[in-house]
């Protein structure tokens, strides 16, 4: 089944970017940045131009065609920059994550995923791929989560190439694979002393940076069924994907990777991509 749809995930409220405090020499400008765009807007380069610009180039050498973006329903900055910023080859198209009943803030990424797929019912039928907008993944990953045959996978990503310390790893999922390679356990925010018991039968410790691939057919209903997390009060992506995994062993996939992912959580890291942008 072809596979050349990618939704992102930019519906999030970006609390951790406004709430932290650049100990480099930020811009005002940036500040202000960070503090008020979504952070797949934030300018990152010379030019201002934002993450979210490089993130769709690199979907398209990787042989995306159409770009699912969810947002927030009172959110219009995607929308305007979309309608100053042409992507030839890419259909952009925008899913809307609405707030539930009763609810205050956006009920996670799992309940982000169900409402585009509920918004665009040929995706419950179809292969598709997912990622976060505030994460700069390569075109070689995209590249080969697209493609490859498995119907559900991600991108296993090996933590010594990530570049990133111990404490900020503590902030992603660490995964459990079988010998052969298919998920087993997904742990949240892991302390130092839980990455030994995950190490994989190469002793290496994979991370995920939250870029799958699914077939709609087959996780659907676990996005549906998605139960809130006890502690953050969210319907979160890794909890459905672990549900699938467990429930139907060897279905999960971990496409092993070696390679850094830049990724824009704090303020600091817009002078980290800034300088890594302006290398090239």
């Amino acid at each position: 089944m072809i596979n050349d749809s990618l939704i992102i995930l930019a519906a999030g409220l970006s609390s951790r970017m406004k709430k932290s405090v650049s100990s480099k020499n930020l811009s005002k400008r940036s500040i202000e940045q960070a503090n008020s765009r979504d952070k797949g807007l934030i300018g990152i380069d010379k030019n201002g131009r934002p993450l979210i610009h490089y993130l769709l180039i690199n979907a398209k050498i990787a042989g995306f065609k159409v770009i699912y973006l969810v947002i927030g329903q009172n959110s219009d900055s995607f929308k305007s920059y979309f309608d100053e910023n042409k992507y030839d080859g890419l259909d952009i198209e925008f899913a809307v994550q609405y707030l539930e009943k009763n609810k205050l803030k956006p009920s996670g990424t799992a309940d982000a995923l169900f409402q585009a797929i509920t918004q665009f019912p040929i995706l419950k039928s179809s292969n598709f791929c997912v990622c976060n907008s505030d994460n700069l993944y390569s075109a070689k990953a995209l590249r080969s989560i697209r493609s490859t045959s498995f119907s559900n996978a991600f991108i296993s990503y090996d933590k010594s190439f990530l570049n990133f310390s111990s404490a900020k790893v503590s902030s992603f999922s660490i995964l459990k694979l079988n010998k052969n390679g298919y998920l087993v356990n997904i742990l949240e925010k892991p302390t130092t002393k839980d990455f030994d018991l995950f190490k994989d039968n190469g002793g290496k410790i994979r991370v995920s940076m939250n870029l799958f691939k699914f077939n709609g057919s087959v996780f659907y209903d676990y996005l549906k069924n998605c139960p809130f997390d006890v502690l953050r009060n969210e319907k979160e992506l890794p909890t459905a994907v672990l549900n699938l995994a467990k429930d139907q062993p060897s279905s999960v996939y971990g496409i092993p990777f070696e390679e850094h992912v830049p990724d824009l959580t704090s303020k600091d890291d817009i002078i980290v991509l800034n300088k890594l942008l302006n290398q090239k």
